[in-house]
């Protein structure tokens, strides 16, 4: 005994029915289905299927020295790699440090800090356990 149902070999066992769901044929505009999003750890929303790198954003609150080349945002990098809060802090620090001030000094000390901060969190949980 193969453990295979007595309708396995039977080729035609699905075709008796020539009629097919009408709404198999339509698409999901004429569905109705609205997209589905994901929730990033950090609050960003993006559609399910796709990175939040692919997804370009026309949010104006986003000042031009978070956005890159490509168009591609810090903060969406951040959501793309699942940092923490101290290590996402520090990499939007990081990359507007040569875009926002004539120096990069201030961003690049701040960028130290929550890197340090991060440091400190993982000895205290490493002391924890």
């Amino acid at each position: 005994m193969t453990g295979k149902s007595k309708y396995y070999y039977e080729l035609d066992r699905n075709s008796t029915s020539t009629t097919v769901n009408p709404k198999m044929k339509m698409s999901k505009e004429e569905l109705g289905l609205e997209k589905k999003v994901h929730k990033t750890l950090t609050g960003g929303l993006y559609p399910v299927g796709a990175r939040s790198m692919d997804v370009k954003s026309k949010d104006d609150r986003i000042p031009e020295y978070y956005k890159g080349k490509n168009g591609y945002e810090a903060r969406k990098v951040c959501d793309n790699f699942d940092l923490t809060y101290h290590l996402a802090t520090a990499t939007t620090y990081i990359l507007r440090a040569y875009h926002k001030h004539d120096t990069p000094v201030d961003c690049i000390t701040k960028a130290i800090a929550h890197l340090q901060f991060e440091l400190d969190k993982i000895k205290d949980e490493k002391a924890n356990l």
